[in-house]
Order: structure tokens, then sequence, then C-alpha cells
């Protein structure tokens, strides 16, 4: 892997772009076949028929947690050890509601695979949005374009989830299908939100540089870092693409087993930009306006601000046991263009 070193960050020396593999032996791989064989035609029965018909139901949010856990049944993902962070094994029962993300709060995932959108719609049954590295505006996707995003090539997340030529404003574009987080939680004040603020997958080795749209969460609603690890880790999809797809559907149904590793952060609120701590109205893209009255794409976040994309990240980091890293999608664009090419 010497020819992808110029990928790896230079602080920590972590490449998270490249796919994690897992030795195997002839008897493993001929077990790891069969249960593709047999598990393939479940797994897409029942996921063809949720996405295309049981989810558009008026379903009760329980039964949909209940097809979704059918689903991550089948390929064995059965265990998950969920853990909030400080607090010991055994008494997670006797924290309070407001310790874990309840209605008007903010998953802030980590993005590693397409089982992280669909492990946190099991969970928590939230609204997804999606996110870019540069601005502040978010725009609500549903579960299986969520899903779709883990492996959507990282040259076209911006055309496919957003189509940046949308994203001006006034005088520029339209922005009706995106809003700040502020919009959305006062939109659906029952809901959790959850966003995936490294805007594309790794390998589960590195965080990312975070999106600011972190920045328009309202005051009092609460930011959860959520780290999602899986064992086998070879489940993440860093390298998107139709090859990514087969590679993870062989990975995933193949296994006899899976296991998550859920850690959850406690809460932090979005106080930035006010005296004394006191929250005060983030700014918002549609606002920040050039001399001509066009709205700039990109408003750099203040210090203050940074100091809390900072610490979300640094919560995603300690509790995936991963690094930060200073490569952005840019790189791994470019990293994707040299893999397609190896040998």
């Amino acid at each position: 892997m010497e020819k992808f070193s110029q990928f790896r960050d230079r602080g920590s020396g972590i490449s998270p772009f490249i796919p994690v593999t897992t030795p195997s032996s002839l008897p493993a791989t001929a077990l790891h076949a069969f249960l593709f064989l047999v598990r393939l035609p479940f797994f897409l029965f029942t996921s063809i028929g949720y996405f295309l018909i049981l989810q558009h139901l008026p379903l009760p949010a329980l039964i949909r947690k209940l097809l979704l856990w059918c689903i991550l049944a089948i390929p064995g993902i059965w265990w998950v050890d969920l853990q909030l962070d400080g607090v010991k094994r055994g008494s997670l029962s006797q924290q309070p509601r407001s310790r874990v993300p309840h209605p008007k709060s903010i998953i802030a995932a980590n993005f590693t695979s397409p089982i992280d959108a669909l492990y946190l719609a099991a969970v928590f049954d939230p609204i997804f949005v999606a996110a870019t590295p540069t601005s502040r505006r978010v725009r609500r996707i549903g579960l299986f374009s969520a899903i779709r995003a883990a492996l959507s090539p990282s040259a076209q997340l911006s055309s496919e989830v957003f189509d940046s030529h949308e994203w001006e404003g006034a005088g520029g574009g339209k922005t009706e299908d995106t809003c700040s987080l502020r919009e959305l939680v006062a939109r659906y004040p029952g809901r959790v939100i959850a966003v995936f603020p490294e805007c594309g997958t790794t390998n589960g080795k590195g965080v990312l540089p975070l999106s600011p749209c972190l920045l328009t969460a309202p005051p009092d609603s609460a930011i959860f870092p959520v780290s999602m690890r899986y064992t086998p880790p070879d489940v993440t999809t860093p390298v998107p693409g139709l090859q990514g797809w087969a590679s993870f559907l062989w990975k995933l149904l193949g296994r006899p087993t899976h296991c998550i590793r859920v850690r959850i952060a406690e809460g932090m609120f979005n106080t930035t930009g006010a005296p004394n701590g006191v929250s005060g109205s983030p700014v918002d893209e549609r606002t920040a306006l050039d001399s001509g009255g066009v709205t700039r794409r990109k408003v750099a976040p203040t210090e203050e601000e940074q100091r809390l994309l900072d610490r979300v990240a640094e919560a995603l980091a300690r509790l995936g046991r991963a690094k930060r890293v200073g490569l952005t999608l840019e790189d791994k664009k470019r990293f994707v263009a040299a893999w397609s090419k190896r040998k």
C-alpha cells in the first residue's frame, strides 16, 4: 500500500480510506459462500418489501423498528454492545431519558457503513439529513437514501444528495429543499434528527473534519456524538461504487454473526456566538450576504464555533478509538480514483 501513502494523515499516519480486510481459510470461504447463498434471497425479499412497500404505509414507529430489526437479524447482526460514555455497565436503565438521544435532540454519528443508518433507524427512528463539508444547511433524506449514501461515489456526493447548483440562495438558485437544523427541529419537535457530519464514509480508523451544519443546532437541542464500530470490521465501506456494494453484501451475508459496539457521548449544546455562554442565533447561510446581495457558499466558522465542532469530533474519535485526521472528501475523491486504477 506504499503507493497510497499520500492518503495517510501526516499527523497520525492513519489511512481512513483503505478497505479493511480479514484473513480467511478455504473451509471458512466455503462456509462463507453457503451462508451468502442461503441468506441472500431472504435479505433481498425483506429489504425490497420494506423499502418499496412497507415504509410508505402509515405504520406505528414500533412496527417499523421491528421490521428493521428483522432485516438486521438476517445477516446475523444480533448482538449490540451499547454503552453511555461515563456510565457504568449495568446501570443504563437507571439513567434519565435525557442521557440518550430523545425528541428535539440531534445525533452526530460517525459514518463507516450502510449499517449505520439502518441501526439508528431501528433504535431511534430519526429523521435523516444529508450534509456537505462546506455548507451550514442540510437536506432531509429518507432511510434508503442514507443507506445508499454510504456507498455513493465520493465524486458524486454533492450532485447525488444535494445538487450543489441549488445551494446559492438569494439571487442564485433554489433553497426550498434545504434548511438549517434549527428549522428542522422546529418543524419536527417530536423526532430525533440524525446527521453524519463527516459527509463521507471511512474505514473507522479516522474521523474526518466535520460539517459546519452542526452550528445551526438550536441552543436547547442536545447534540449526541454516537460512535458505531463493527466486529469483524470489514463491513465498513470506505470505497464506494458497484464493486463496493458487491463486496459489502458478500461480507455482510457470509459471516455467521456481526457485532456492533455503540458508544453514546454526553449531550453537547450549541452555545456559540453569544456572551457568557448563553446561546444566540447561529449564522445562517441565507443571511450571510456579500456586497452584491448573493448568498456566499461558505461561511467560515468562528473560533468559538470551531471549538464546538472540535468537541464533537474529539468525542467521536475517543468513543470509536480512532484518530482525528486532516484528510477531506477531496482527498477521498483522489484516493478512489487511484484505488480504481490499481492492478
